[in-house]
């Protein structure tokens, strides 16, 4: 106990990353990039990135209730080293066309990259069969975290943080 006789607080020990899993597929197969030259995971990889994917659609009401926290994390993370990469998988067919995709980009205040997917070629690449779904990959290209639909939002910001703090330390 200090002189003064107050107990120190304990600090809790920082979380340990979740252990690697398979190594993310990437953007290969993908269309037109908005806000972006095209983005190659291997090279995210070795800039020591963690990548947030985020596969959404513009007109999926789940994908538009997520984007709140997408921002936060873009936001709060950016400059951190979090790149976040969201791959636009239509639905409908108005959403594979490129300019109404720049409209609902811009419209949402979206900064971060996206990809058009309109063959799926990347959604098949992760097994992807849902919109909204986020996959985090670590500075290896390792996806670690996986969360499919809306919620669990503190949880992937955890997630986040763990695996930026992890990329520092390498």
């Amino acid at each position: 106990m200090p002189a003064s006789g107050a107990a120190q607080p304990t600090l809790a020990p920082a979380p340990t990353p979740l252990p690697a899993g398979p190594p993310a597929p990437g953007f290969d197969g993908g269309g037109d990039w908005i806000n972006s030259p095209p983005l190659q995971l291997a090279d995210l990889s070795k800039q020591g990135k963690v990548v947030l994917v985020d596969f959404w659609t513009y007109g999926c009401y789940n994908c538009q209730n997520t984007l709140p926290y997408v921002k936060q994390w873009w936001e709060k993370y950016k400059d951190q080293g979090l790149v976040i990469v969201g791959v636009h998988t239509p639905e409908f067919q108005s959403e594979h066309e490129l300019a109404n995709v720049q409209a609902a980009v811009r419209e949402a205040g979206i900064g971060w990259p996206v990809v058009q997917d309109n063959d799926y070629t990347i959604w098949r690449a992760y097994r992807n069969n849902y919109w909204p779904r986020f996959y985090l990959v670590d500075h290896r290209g390792q996806i670690i975290y996986d969360h499919i639909g809306e919620g669990a939002y503190d949880e992937t910001d955890r997630q986040i943080a763990v695996a930026l703090a992890a990329a520092q330390g390498h």
